[in-house]
């Protein structure tokens, strides 16, 4: 197996001295944040200096850098994202890691040799989301933690993309990407790198099955997969991902360190693959909690995934934790070379620089003969060996040199430094990497044109007829919405049955087609609940009663057009459309969006002023409760059993805010969502600078109240007044996210 492409081992780093340590300890590839656009807001990161020169002493020894750029970037943000990448870009830098679309489309139109990855934040969950993404020129994909190994390998065999999979670390209890906890119950935005892990949070659940006890169901074990490396490397995955870059420096070190020797006994010794004890103590004893698991590769959720006692990380061993410190953090890292040094009376002087089949030499002044005090052999080694900071290390030296000569020590120190970047040039090209220059002279492609064109501001007296929608999730809503001709209702993908059809077509019949309809897409589509995309596909061939669909997830809008969809495509909030690239990358694919609900009004009127989008509607979420988590596992199987058919169970937490949590059981993931509803009823006041719909969100409504609320907004189109339930949040309309 000698010869066989080993997967790469990718480690994190908080700063430069993870970094060494990664390297020291195998890494073949880095990740790492800069001082903007990372989903690690709290770490250290890297000053631009600091990146530009890890990514020199990568290349220099045969690895990569790839830079976190996977946060949501606000309008005014985006403008900064060029000066920000470029001088990484001139350096040579071998990825970013994006979640974002617009900075996506960004980063592919100014930095087209730049190798684009897409974060696991975008929740891609199948191949047809991998394929849109191939599509937009990405070579890699980190898919969502949630999917099991064969769903893993099916991405692979349908697209070819690289695969980047998590194997070791801190696990999040929401599909990434798709978690608004944080965000809307404190501010602090996990799409913004701020997350404040309210999962870690002790909650009393009441399900059927367990009820009234407080304990820690959002609490994932960290993943440690290190027995399972062999089936992970023959699914065909790229790279292994360890999490971490809020960790310390002996953390990445010590861990990279163990996955290096294992991966490598895969590879020398695949027959005799077996886990030493003491390494698994090592790992369980570098700032990993007192529960391990395996994550989601064998399974799709379950109460041994849970850390339900505790969130609490396992004791670390000091000793250990002093070895690793000086094995791999302390101390440089270098080549270990041979030098050849020949000086002779009127001849250039000449340094030679090698390793393995590496060999550079360089020539210097010409060599004098000395007139007064000659330059000793001891003086000329202790010249050449002062190798400073570089990566160069001299342990042999060969030296030719006459008894009566003469070189400036000034002269001595520039041939040394000289030969040495030479050599660090050699090994960067010897180890495949391209010269920063000579890969971007002629393909940066200038901002200037773009940035000094006006921005001619929409003329918003124009007047919109703006429309009042309603999501349903339950029959009961769908019928208050139809008493109360609502004039577009999208219905959860749930309610597609017979009953129901006959219902809307009855109501057609009678009201003259007052009323559209429109299928709302599950949150997350995996190989499990495709069938209802092919519902959804078969519902617009065979009838004309609904007119286009409410798109979720990337994997649904790309299985819908790569069928030949006919309907419209209206984007949900959670596609997250935050600046006017994004909306550049989806206005011709797309009738309509919905503004995000984590940008403030502020926001939302620059984006909408920035766009100059006259023909894609952008519409707003006005009431319902957000949903603040996604995810695959389930309360109900956390507490006991599955409970098919779906029903509403809560979450309480030490405030005795009481979060109610719908279990999709058709596609088998949890909603969790906000303990009051959302209400952006003050809007009504000023409503004009919108030019698109308003969206009442049903969830947990009856029909009674269902009714109220839509009466109630209905009669904001006329006049402004307050509501009558008393308890609600307007979400983020003023202060938006950092």
């Amino acid at each position: 197996m000698a010869d066989m492409k080993k997967v790469e081992l990718l480690a994190p780093a908080g700063n430069f001295d993870a970094l060494t340590g990664a390297l020291k300890a195998g890494a073949d590839a880095v990740y790492l944040g800069g001082a903007l656009y990372g989903a690690r807001a709290y770490a250290d990161n890297f000053t631009q200096d600091e990146i530009c020169t890890g990514i020199h002493l990568a290349h220099v020894f045969g690895r990569r850098i790839y830079l976190t750029v996977n946060t949501l970037m606000k309008e005014k943000e985006l403008d900064g994202l060029y000066n920000f990448l470029l001088p990484f870009y001139e350096c040579g830098l071998d990825g970013v890691i994006v979640q974002d679309l617009g900075a996506l489309r960004f980063i592919r139109k100014y930095f087209p040799l730049l190798s684009l990855h897409a974060s696991t934040q975008m929740a891609l969950t199948g191949s047809e989301g991998a394929a849109l993404m191939k599509a937009e020129g990405v070579s890699r994909i980190v898919p969502a933690r949630e999917l099991s190994l064969a769903e893993i390998k099916r991405i692979k065999e349908n697209t070819g993309l690289e695969l980047e999979t998590f194997i070791h670390g801190a696990m999040c209890y929401c599909y990434s990407g798709q978690c608004l906890f944080s965000s809307i119950l404190g501010g602090r935005s996990g799409n913004r790198g701020r997350c404040a892990q309210p999962c870690r949070l002790p909650y009393e659940v009441n399900t059927i099955h367990l009820s009234g006890s407080t304990s820690y169901p959002l609490s994932m074990r960290d993943m440690c997969t290190i027995s399972m490396l062999p089936e992970l490397i023959e699914a065909g995955i790229d790279s292994f991902k360890i999490e971490g870059r809020m960790k310390k420096p002996v953390y990445s070190a010590g861990v990279t360190a163990v996955y290096r020797k294992y991966i490598d006994l895969y590879y020398e010794q695949k027959e005799n693959y077996q886990v030493a004890q003491a390494d698994m103590e090592q790992l369980k004893s570098l700032y990993i909690r007192s529960q391990v698991g395996d994550g989601y590769y064998k399974r799709h959720n379950g109460k041994e995934m849970i850390s339900l006692t505790s969130p609490a990380y396992s004791g670390s061993d000091e000793k250990l934790l002093e070895d690793i410190q000086k094995k791999y953090i302390e101390g440089k890292l270098c080549h270990e070379v041979t030098a050849k040094v020949r000086m002779k009376k009127g001849m250039p002087s000449y340094l030679a620089l090698s390793k393995g089949k590496v060999h550079v030499s360089c020539t210097g002044e010409i060599v004098q003969k000395a007139l007064k005090q000659p330059l000793s052999q001891e003086k000329i080694k202790e010249q050449i060996k002062k190798c400073g900071n570089s990566l160069v290390e001299i342990t042999q030296m060969e030296l030719e040199a006459e008894d009566d000569i003469f070189l400036p020590v000034s002269s001595l120190n520039e041939l040394r430094r000289k030969t040495i970047a030479a050599f660090e040039k050699e090994m960067i090209r010897q180890n495949g990497f391209h010269e920063p220059a000579s890969l971007n002279s002629e393909l940066i492609l200038k901002k200037e044109a773009e940035d000094g064109a006006a921005i001619i501001p929409e003329n918003h007296e124009k007047q919109f007829n703006q429309q009042l929608h309603a999501a349903v999730n339950t029959k009961d809503q769908l019928y208050a919405a139809l008493n109360e001709s609502v004039e577009r209702i999208y219905l959860d993908y749930s309610l597609l049955c017979g009953e129901v059809y006959q219902k809307l077509e009855k109501y057609k019949e009678k009201n003259n087609f007052r009323t559209s309809f429109y299928v709302i897409t599950p949150y997350i589509v995996r190989e499990r609940n495709i069938s209802c995309l092919e519902k959804i596909k078969r519902i617009f061939a065979d009838s004309l009663l609904f007119e286009g669909v409410l798109v979720r997830n990337l994997e649904s809008y790309h299985f819908l057009t790569k069928q030949g969809f006919s309907g419209k495509i209206i984007l949900d909030a959670n596609l997250y459309l935050w600046n006017h690239e994004a909306v550049e990358f989806w206005k011709e694919r797309a009738e309509e969006f919905y503004l995000p609900v984590e940008c403030n009004v502020h926001e939302w009127k620059e984006l909408l002023q920035h766009c100059q989008q006259k023909n894609f509607l952008s519409s707003a979420i006005v009431y319902g409760r957000l949903p603040m988590m996604v995810t695959a596992n389930c309360l109900n199987k956390t507490g006991g059993k599955c409970s098919n058919p779906a029903q509403i169970v809560t979450l309480k937490d030490r405030y005795e805010k009481q979060f109610p949590v719908y279990a999709d059981c058709f596609s088998c993931y949890n909603i969790i969502y906000n303990s009051v509803p959302l209400s952006l009823h003050k809007l009504f006041e000023n409503k004009g600078w919108l030019k698109g719909n308003f969206r009442l969100d049903f969830t947990i409504e009856d029909e009674r109240e269902t009714l109220q609320i839509i009466q109630y907004f209905k009669e904001l189109f006329q006049c402004f007044k307050a509501p009558f339930y008393k308890e609600y949040t307007t979400g983020h309309l003023k202060r938006g996210v950092e």
